[in-house]
């Protein structure tokens, strides 16, 4: 097992009615924004139970973040942050405003003159002003871990940023939002989920024996609860246990003392970046396919996966295989496609592209062995077309 630093400060209140919690969580007299997606919230009841909860503080609203957080409409909201002295963040909805909330509290202490340097230059966050969340999507994890990624559609780009200052002080994670939330995003949050531990996960064998089992029982209650989760989200035994493994697949419990991949996301951004195609669904595009690609390398752990995951049997060689098929099986019971050209007309010169725009971030050395070169690139989006 590798050595590893564990450090996890968000607050998580897990549970039906959480968000009461609001008035004590956040500072009596700080300002607050609030931030919020499309207005889904006003629809399904979050917006007023919030809104009722902090009815003692003063507040401001910027609402408009889409999905795949766009710049130009996040240095808008940073106008309104530092013209109102905002001093406290509140991010309403999934990880698309969670993330883009990262990015305004790390840009409203930013001393440098382009906020963008913060993705471009890759600048850790050490302090920013505080933020807490108010889940609606689960999906990302992003409420209780320090990542963002921000796209910038002008240029074509999709960046990652980091760092200690952006953990949320505190995440309301209430199940029972899963009720309002639309087929679609319900498949898009199991995927992103199943791909996250999958990143984490899917490499090689060592001995972090807990790490992997952790992730088996990830894997596995995605796979059994998903039927359940698409006919009835209104059940709150299974939209608990959906937000709970959402959480738990990038809260960085499983990544410790662990390889990781992420060239799946890696790449997957780049198609989100020039095709705005849902973040979940590009990593079920790339997963099969940068599998099959990576086969010999992932043998051992496939094998592994297929056995304990999918009750699988046979040789290494065969239940591997068979695991890759059954994974982009149960993508597609979702109603996802695995196929670029399901999603695009245009995506013949797309592999290219995509290689050189890696290559342009320095990106030329993907996977847990560093061994995925831009060339591979090409290769693993051409299988896709």
């Amino acid at each position: 097992m590798n050595n590893f630093n564990l450090y996890n400060p968000v607050n998580l209140c897990f549970g039906k009615d959480e968000h009461r919690q609001l008035s004590s969580l956040i500072p009596k007299d700080a300002k607050v924004l609030i931030t919020y997606g499309g207005g889904s919230i006003k629809q399904n009841g979050v917006y007023e139970k919030v809104k009722g909860a902090l009815k003692n503080h003063e507040v401001l609203e910027f609402g408009g973040i889409e999905p795949n957080p766009q710049y130009s409409t996040l240095l808008r909201a940073l106008a309104i942050i530092k013209a109102e002295k905002i001093d406290f963040l509140l991010a309403v909805g999934g990880g698309s405003v969670i993330d883009g909330t990262k990015f305004l509290a790390s840009a409203a202490l930013f001393e440098g003159e382009e906020p963008w340097d913060i993705l471009a230059k890759g600048i850790r966050t050490t302090k920013a002003l505080p933020f807490g969340t108010v889940l609606t999507l689960p999906a990302t994890g992003s409420e209780m871990n320090s990542g963002a990624v921000v796209s910038r559609k002008e240029i074509g780009q999709k960046r990652g940023m980091g760092g200690p200052g952006l953990f949320p002080q505190f995440s309301i994670s209430d199940p029972t939002v899963v009720a309002s939330i639309p087929q679609r995003q319900l498949a898009n949050g199991l995927v992103d989920a199943f791909t996250h531990v999958m990143e984490q996960y899917m490499t090689y064998p060592t001995s972090a024996t807990l790490q992997d089992r952790i992730s088996e029982g990830i894997l596995s209650t995605l796979i059994e609860i998903a039927p359940k989760l698409m006919n009835n989200p209104s059940d709150y035994g299974t939209a608990a246990n959906f937000m709970w493994s959402c959480n738990m697949a990038l809260n960085g419990l499983i990544q410790k003392g662990v390889p990781t991949d992420w060239s799946i996301h890696a790449i997957g951004h780049e198609i989100t970046a020039a095709y705005n195609v849902d973040h979940a669904r590009t990593l079920a595009i790339v997963l099969p396919s940068l599998y099959r690609f990576k086969f010999e390398q992932k043998q051992a752990k496939l094998a592994q996966y297929g056995r304990r995951v999918l009750s699988l049997e046979g040789t290494d060689f065969d239940v591997a295989h068979e695991a890759i098929d059954r994974t982009e099986d149960f993508f597609h019971s979702l109603g996802i496609e695995t196929k670029l050209g399901a999603y695009t007309t245009d995506a013949a010169s797309f592999p290219k592209h995509a290689a050189a725009q890696l290559e342009s971030y320095g990106a030329t050395r993907l996977g847990e062995h560093k061994d995925i070169t831009p060339a591979d690139v090409i290769t693993i989006l051409n299988a896709t077309l």
